[in-house]
């Protein structure tokens, strides 16, 4: 097993085990175990923030926010289902009601892309990126929400479905949909 505060592999079983065990001791009042659950997933959190609204700085005040909202919002989590789908819920649905909200995009810079000039393939790598993150971001917030989730997090259908609380064939429409739309997008780059 992994430590307590590593990083968990997606789908582990006992990453799973380690969740629920933290989520029992933190819904106990534990704010170490809460500390520790949080550590394991403030990264996927701030991840889907930032590919669902584009930008550093509204996914960093995302990520605070949920992770204020999960202290309180443990005590409803029943454990129907896997710790991280119900995580993945709350960081969508919050993603989804901040877009609604937004007025106007702010753009997305890759903090991984060195910037430094003259370089050819760094300013065309930039260049995609640009044009990879304005397409993502003209998806309709539901095609995006399917896209980060099955492309970006590599969930499966099911548990994509379940996160945002639609069937699967209703995922599996708007995946192709957001996919179709990148790719026409996207062609002149190919």
């Amino acid at each position: 097993m992994t430590s307590p505060g590593a990083a968990p592999r997606h789908g582990g079983r006992l990453d799973h085990q380690a969740d629920a065990w933290l989520v029992d001791k933190a819904k106990a009042g534990s704010v170490e175990a809460f500390e520790v659950l949080i550590r394991r997933h403030r990264d996927r959190i701030y991840r889907i923030a930032l590919r669902m609204l584009g930008s550093p700085h509204d996914a960093e005040d995302l990520t605070q926010e949920v992770v204020i909202q999960l202290w309180t919002a443990l005590a409803g989590f029943a454990g129907n289902s896997l710790f991280t789908t119900w995580l993945y819920r709350v960081v969508v649905n919050r993603c989804l009601s901040t877009i609604r909200r937004r007025r106007e995009d702010d753009p997305l810079t890759d903090p991984d892309v060195v910037t430094t000039p003259g370089a050819d393939a760094e300013a065309l790598a930039r260049d995609r990126l640009r044009a990879v993150t304005a397409a993502i971001m003209n998806l309709t917030p539901e095609q995006r929400a399917a896209l980060v989730l099955v492309d970006i997090e590599q969930l499966g259908y099911d548990e994509a479905a379940s996160v945002l609380g639609v069937s699967e064939p209703t995922l599996r429409g708007r995946l192709f949909r957001a996919r179709q739309q990148l790719a026409d997008t996207m062609r002149e780059w190919a």
